[in-house]
């Protein structure tokens, strides 16, 4: 079936694609109608948290009066990663009460360490992913029907070896991700074309202030805290020195960086590309800066054992030192000024998953600017 949606990165034309999620939500969907109906189908249409409908084809089919299962082929676009073209199945079994229970089968991860967004010993089935699934059985099944879903990947053993998995602590397989079921193409040059046009096109609307973000989490959070509406935002991906190299060139005033402590904690430790395979050194950071402050050897210890910052944050509220994430925030925000030779005013803002960690000395003074505007 075809889905091809296209974006622009730059100059280039790059054909999108869906998520593992996606995947998940559309074969459970499949599944869930075979097994009511007790016919075959080729093809099943699902909504995205993006908004985009997909109308993705259905392969293996198998199906009696208690249970049905099937697959849709992941196709990860013009920017494939190590998961396009694999299998991801559905089974719906029915329950004999009204609980729809989810889990993972063969080549689903299994969470092991605290501090992701699933509880230890849960399968790798990432929230949104997990209710749009849920989505596809209530729309197919009266409320009050109960099924068991099992979402598996034959090959998701084998290839999540070759993913950053293994050191987050998810055993056994792949992750079921995507916070908006859409795949979008991430060229190295494409992206940055997009960043520098993006950003021009901020200038043009407002010569003194933008905000950038890395992605959709800053984005929310820093709209949700700030309630400002009126300045344009730029996505920066991975490329924060890149950024703030445009910035410095369109010759805005003064910027405001948000996003997840995860993503932002780098540039304190002076680097500018964020992406985790260049440089992972987040608990590097975090344990040299509560070192100085004092903390204590078995709590640092026990930080530079974590596996997010997420997890490492509750150490850290637990012993008091809270106030290291403003250090840290400041920390960054000099940086990124020293890194385009104090061209511009900088404000950091952190965020965990949910909430707002810190913000740097400048940010209340910029974003009272941008509001009195």
């Amino acid at each position: 079936m075809e889905n091809s949606r296209y974006v622009y990165k730059g100059c280039k034309k790059l054909r999108t694609g869906y998520t593992t999620g996606s995947c998940a939500a559309a074969a459970t969907k499949a599944a869930a109608y075979m097994l009511k109906n007790q016919m075959i189908v080729e093809s099943v249409k699902i909504d995205t948290p993006k908004g985009w409908e997909l109308n993705l084809d259905v392969h293996k089919c198998q199906y009696n009066e208690r249970q049905a299962s099937c697959c849709i082929i992941k196709d990860s676009g013009d920017d494939p990663d190590i998961t396009n073209g694999i299998e991801v199945f559905a089974e719906v079994v029915l329950r004999d009460d009204n609980r729809i229970n989810i889990t993972g089968g063969r080549g689903v991860g299994k969470v092991t360490k605290e501090g992701l967004q699933i509880p230890v010993n849960h399968y790798a089935i990432n929230p949104t992913p997990l209710r749009m699934i849920r989505e596809s059985v209530q729309a197919i099944f009266e409320k009050g029907t109960g099924v068991d879903v099992i979402i598996s990947i034959p090959m998701g053993e084998e290839l999540a070896k070759k993913t950053f998995n293994p050191k987050l602590g998810i055993i056994g397989g792949l992750s079921v991700l995507g916070t908006t079921g859409i795949v979008e193409p991430m060229s190295e040059d494409a992206l940055k074309e997009t960043i520098a046009l993006e950003l021009k096109i901020a200038h043009k609307k407002n010569k003194k202030y933008v905000i950038l973000v890395p992605g959709n989490i800053g984005e929310k959070l820093f709209m949700k805290y700030s309630g400002i509406d009126n300045i344009s935002m730029v996505k920066m991906s991975n490329y924060l020195g890149f950024a703030l190299e445009e910035c410095s060139r369109l010759g805005f005033g003064k910027i405001i960086i948000a996003g997840h402590i995860g993503k932002l904690i780098k540039p304190a430790g002076g680097i500018y590309y964020t992406h985790s395979r260049v440089s992972s050194t987040r608990m590097e950071i975090l344990t040299a800066y509560l070192g100085v402050m004092g903390m204590k050897q078995e709590d640092l210890i026990s930080i530079m054992d974590c596996t997010t910052t997420d997890e490492a944050a509750k150490i850290i509220k637990r012993t008091g030192m809270e106030e290291v994430f403003t250090v840290l925030a400041n920390k960054a925000a000099d940086n990124c000024e020293s890194y385009i030779y104090g061209n511009l005013h900088i404000g950091v803002l952190y965020f965990n998953m949910t909430e707002l960690l810190a913000i740097s000395d400048k940010v209340q003074s910029i974003i009272g600017e941008i509001k009195d505007e």
